[in-house]
């Protein structure tokens, strides 16, 4: 009979109970990875191995002293991790909320079109800029700390917003649906020790609005004029013109036969509707 032999009823519902606990543990480690909460939880479980050794090993005073620490363990975790548990709680609720958002292939264009002429500009003249575009994920929470725009993209625009010493220069932008939405925006601020020393404030809002949301952010730095791509907690960095346009068109362009072939699916659902 071999291995099938223990493939009761019961022994899969606690392989599946291991599974999912397996699970969990590997999504806390990756969601932490990287900040110092990761060396927390291993102190956590370096108090937990501590007691388990003084239990089996009859050493009462260090396994009441562990049990003590480990009954306030919670609520320390709690106080210490708020920000974590809210970012996660908030990931999970976006992705228990299903938003559509799509510009077509003109929009994306104009779009792409508008960021290069910004992006090339300040490049070289060295403005720092600070430019998150929306994906699925809301950013309204983010949208209430600007000063409303609510206009077309345009070079022109992200340049002037950014020139130095001008009311809307320290922040970001955020493109909302197409459309500057706001300019001098609050982003939060990444704990991440992966990101590299030399880099400031704009390349923490945008790594840290990346871990949050879904969204695209792009830097430029005021120090190099270096351009640099976030999303979803990734940081790509000294990207030229043909990179951060390549990288532009596959999130926001779709390919031909993708688009025809919906069309051609649209054409049949209307004939059959009529």
């Amino acid at each position: 009979m071999g291995i099938w032999a223990y493939m009761t009823s019961s022994n899969l519902v606690h392989l599946l109970d291991v599974l999912i606990i397996w699970f969990l543990l590997y999504k806390v480690i990756t969601f932490v990875e990287g900040t110092r909460a990761l060396q927390i939880l291993f102190g956590v479980g370096a108090i937990i191995l501590i007691k388990v050794v003084a239990w089996y090993t009859g050493l009462v005073v260090v396994s009441w002293l562990m049990d003590q620490l480990i009954t306030w363990a919670p609520i320390a975790l709690v106080v210490i991790f708020q920000q974590e548990i809210r970012r996660g709680l908030e990931n999970l609720g976006r992705r228990l909320t299903v938003r559509h958002h799509h510009i077509d292939n003109e929009q994306a264009r104009e779009l792409i079109k508008g960021l290069d002429m910004a992006l090339e500009y300040m490049s070289k003249r060295r403005i720092g800029a600070l430019i998150t575009i929306n994906g699925k994920d809301t950013l309204e929470e983010y949208i209430k700390t600007g000063i409303t725009l609510d206009a077309k993209v345009t070079g022109q625009l992200l340049i002037n917003i950014f020139i130095p010493n001008t009311p809307l220069h320290d922040g970001a932008v955020i493109i909302n649906n197409d459309r500057v939405a706001v300019a001098a925006a609050y982003l939060p601020l990444s704990e991440s020790t992966r990101i590299p020393k030399e880099l400031g404030t704009r390349h923490r809002a945008a790594v840290g609005i990346s871990e949050a949301t879904d969204a695209v952010t792009v830097v430029v730095s005021e120090e190099t004029g270096e351009i640099s791509i976030t999303q979803r907690g990734d940081l790509l960095r000294n990207m030229d013109r043909d990179s951060y346009l390549n990288f532009f068109e596959k999130q926001w362009i779709e390919p031909v036969g993708k688009k025809s072939k919906k069309s051609l699916l649209g054409q049949l659902f209307r004939g059959k509707k009529s």
